[in-house]
């Protein structure tokens, strides 16, 4: 029986990037004779405290444990027939580990990653962790992999300076679990945004607007996050994320949205938010950055828009037009079925493990 190895930053189940570029697939590659296990750098008590204020010490100690546990997982590596990594094997530093794992253990790295991590990007929540990130080892991983795996084609364009095995992978969902579809017929029509800490930095840029609308048409504004951002919105109301009850949270927007700045970070994203509407029949609206302009197919199941007036004329538009986010919500739960779910995927993902 061949292995895989995982090799992740953060426990299962935590991590967006985690759950939908890998760990959904474990089904689908024990069925096909695969042994798998997962290796995350931190633990589930250093996690917990990660991005919130204080706990220096047990975050160094977090820290330092994952080092250790990447030295034992070396004494562990020969086992594997590869290794998915995903992102790096460490957070910090140079890229010691994979260097030792691909020139002196001859390993098999499948290098995968969803954003445009090359990019130096430092958010509040990681501000300490941004002075140690060595950004330029991306390339040498790069070089290094077996195979690249990334999640569109401005990461493919990068990837393929370095490494002419580069597949395009996209985040998928599991369709047969997103099942739920939203009552379109609601009344105050929800608008509704999902996503982490990180990214509400790229929702803010919406919040004036969305007071605008507040004093012209009655919506409930809904956030889905690990945390509640500070907006004068009398529409907003907050659902703390939690994966037991995430489907059936997002099931209840009626209107996706993803603003996104037009910068070379945003070019990286996946896009992810929008396959997440579109799979339970939510019609999205979003900035036309990146990939955004690939997944939304305008006027058929969503919205692109560029500027204030756009954002603000396509947001009326489906709060007030029932029968245009029912119909915008079939197709793009049907784009997604045929180009986004692990169903549609499952032989590209595995052709990251074909010799």
């Amino acid at each position: 029986m061949k292995a895989i190895a995982f090799v992740v930053q953060l426990p299962k189940y935590v991590s967006p990037a985690q759950r939908f570029r890998c760990e959904q697939y474990e089904k689908l590659l024990e069925a096909e004779g695969y042994k798998v296990d997962t290796y995350p750098f931190l633990d589930e008590s250093t996690y917990k405290v990660l991005y919130k204020n204080g706990y220096l010490l047990k975050k160094i100690t977090g820290v330092f444990k994952g080092f250790l546990r990447r030295v034992s997982f070396l004494f562990r590596l020969r086992k594997y027939n590869y290794i998915f990594l995903q992102r790096e094997m460490a957070p910090i530093g140079p890229p010691i580990f994979e260097w030792i794992a691909v020139k002196l253990l001859k390993a098999k790295i499948i290098y995968d990653f969803d954003d445009a991590i090359w990019i130096p990007n430092v958010s509040d929540g990681n501000k300490l962790a941004g002075y140690l990130k060595c950004y330029w080892k991306i390339k040498w991983i790069c070089r290094w992999a077996y195979k690249i795996s990334v999640g569109n084609s401005y990461l493919l364009n990068f990837a393929k300076q370095y490494n002419k095995r580069v597949i395009f992978n996209p985040t998928c969902v599991d369709a047969n679990r997103y099942n739920l579809t939203p009552n379109h017929r609601n009344r105050p029509v929800v608008v509704g945004w999902t996503g982490s800490h990180s990214t509400i930095q790229f929702l803010a840029l919406l919040f004036p607007l969305l007071k605008e609308i507040e004093n012209e048409k009655k919506f409930r504004f809904l956030v889905i996050c690990d945390r509640k951002p500070k907006a004068d919105l009398k529409s907003m109301e907050f659902i703390k994320w939690n994966r037991e009850t995430e489907i059936e949270d997002l099931a209840k927007i009626n209107i996706g949205i993803m603003p996104l700045p037009n910068d070379t970070w945003s070019e990286g994203k996946c896009g992810f938010k929008i396959i997440q509407y579109f799979s339970l029949g939510i019609p999205a609206i979003a900035s036309p950055v990146g990939v955004n302009k690939t997944i939304v197919d305008h006027g058929l199941n969503g919205y692109l828009a560029a500027n204030d007036k756009e954002w603000k004329a396509r947001l009326v538009e489906l709060i007030c037009n029932e029968e245009k986010r029912i119909q915008f919500g079939i197709e793009g739960r049907k784009k997604v079925q045929r180009e986004y779910s692990v169903e549609s995927n499952a032989n590209n993902f595995l052709f990251l493990f074909a010799d």
